[in-house]
Parts: structure tokens; C-alpha cells; sequence
């Protein structure tokens, strides 16, 4: 089966070149090179640079393990923890149901 490209509109694909940049300089901090989180992480050196490109079409393990090399793989968790639109959406029809 044939993956699909996935379509990132140019100011979404911001928000990932900003993750990918917070990345780097975290490892960076760390003193740790390419060579090394990449064979931490199990992935090949260009998957990494990928990564702290920002690439949407590399995995979310491969960020996900990279993440972890660095010791921020809590930082996943925050992942649409605070779904601020969902909560009003939600009182909304809740709110709807007390008529």
C-alpha cells in the first residue's frame, strides 16, 4: 500500500521548522552530535537532520525517540492536552441540553 503525501499549508509548516529548530538547539545544549542521537534514537543521521528541519513527512516515532534522547519525550504528552476549542464546543451542547 502507497502512503499518501500529506498537504501542510506554508504557515502550519512554520510550526513544525519551529519544532524542528527547538530540537536542534536542545541537543545542541546538550553537547550531544548528529552521530549520537541519531544512533540513540535508532534512526539514520538523515532522518535526524530531517527532524530538526521539520519535516512533516518523517514519522512521529522517529520525532518521538529523538525526543527521548533528549530527556523532553514528556514534552509529547502536552500534545493537544489543553483542547480549549473541544471544551467550549463541548459546554456549548451541554448547555444546550439544560433547555
Amino acid at each position: 500500500m502507497k502512503s499518501k503525501k500529506q498537504i501542510i499549508f506554508p504557515k502550519h509548516q512554520k510550526i513544525f521548522e519551529q519544532v524542528g529548530e527547538n530540537i536542534k538547539l536542545a541537543r545542541k545544549r546538550r553537547k550531544l552530535t548528529t552521530v549520537q542521537v541519531a544512533e540513540r534514537a535508532d534512526i539514520n543521521r538523515a532522518t535526524l537532520y530531517q527532524v530538526e528541519k521539520g519535516n512533516p513527512g518523517v514519522s512521529m516515532g522517529a520525532y518521538f525517540n529523538v525526543l527521548r534522547v533528549l530527556g523532553l519525550q514528556d514534552d509529547f504528552l502536552k500534545l493537544a492536552a489543553d483542547d480549549e476549542l473541544g471544551r467550549k464546543l463541548q459546554d456549548l451542547e451541554l448547555l444546550g441540553k439544560e433547555k
